[in-house]
């Protein structure tokens, strides 16, 4: 893998754990009113969910592959 490809993985990778941690927060806000909007609780669930996996990805492809 080139180094640049390397580069651009691990912006991205930083960019999906920002946004992950964003949601977190925003599902923990949302969580705490008095009535939250379980529609939306649950649709920022599911994005959380994709960016992890997205994510987990990533990770994959930047660890090398490794036969014993």
């Amino acid at each position: 893998m080139l180094m640049e490809d390397q580069e651009q993985l691990k912006a991205r990778l930083a960019a999906l754990k920002a946004e992950h941690r964003d949601l977190d927060d925003a599902i923990a806000a949302l969580a705490q009113r008095t009535t939250p909007d379980l529609l939306q609780l649950q649709r920022l669930k599911k994005k959380k969910l994709q960016i992890k996996d997205q994510a987990m990805q990533i990770e994959g492809k930047m660890l090398p592959d490794i036969i014993a």
